[in-house]
């Protein structure tokens, strides 16, 4: 017998409020069933590796990658809750999520902020984890020079299989998060699924990786 997988409406959320207009909700537990979706995703979503331009040349994101779309069928039908869940408490809309899977500690992201999304000051990121515990780090944008071994992260959020953390207002303009590399240890494969919202307020960033092209290819 699987577990079901559905959102659960009673678990709380709650906000850590990062100042000047930026928070981020937390809901630990959110989804029950998370195991079985991950196992779903993992197995039956047509992963890819991206190549990104930088500034002359590609480069390959250790990580893959996929994209979902309004209008192409759901790689998972309880996705579809979950994103109406997710329109009704933030009063937004998402025509699409994107979904990473980091195969181990050698996969990760960077410090950075969500720029391809062009308007800052108001935006609504949700981001659900599966499969295994990660660290998850957010340091103010004001420490982005900062090469200690922490990199300036005043917030490690770490979430688990079936939490859910949402980035709001003006965290992508005033802060940076990362999901840091591990290296070799031993660490099973963790995947995030992400809506991602902006409201065109405040002036659009324009910067050189604003448009920089991005190429799909199967893994």
């Amino acid at each position: 017998m699987t577990a079901a997988v559905e959102v659960d409406r009673a678990i709380p959320f709650e906000r850590l409020e990062l100042g000047a207009g930026a928070w981020v909700d937390v809901a630990r537990g959110w989804l029950a069933g998370a195991d079985e979706l991950f196992e779903h995703l993992r197995d039956e979503v047509p992963w890819a590796t991206n190549r990104l331009f930088r500034y002359d040349h590609f480069v390959e994101e250790r990580r893959l990658g996929a994209v979902w779309s309004r209008g192409a069928p759901l790689p998972h039908p309880a996705l579809a809750d979950a994103t109406r869940a997710l329109q009704h408490r933030y009063r937004v809309e998402f025509q699409s999520f994107g979904m990473i899977q980091y195969r181990d500690g050698r996969d990760g992201q960077a410090f950075h902020r969500d720029t391809d999304m062009r308007w800052l000051d108001d935006t609504v990121i949700a981001i659900l984890s599966l499969g295994a515990r990660r660290p998850w780090l957010l340091r103010p944008r004001a420490s982005r020079h900062d090469h200690s071994d922490g990199k300036g992260a005043v917030h490690d959020l770490a979430p688990g299989a079936g939490d859910l953390l949402v980035m709001g207002g003006r965290t992508q303009a005033e802060w940076e998060h990362s999901v840091p590399y591990l290296g070799a240890r031993p660490i099973t494969p963790r995947i995030s699924i992400q809506w991602r919202h902006a409201r065109r307020t405040g002036r659009p960033f324009v910067g050189a990786r604003y448009d920089a092209p991005l190429r799909y290819g199967r893994s």
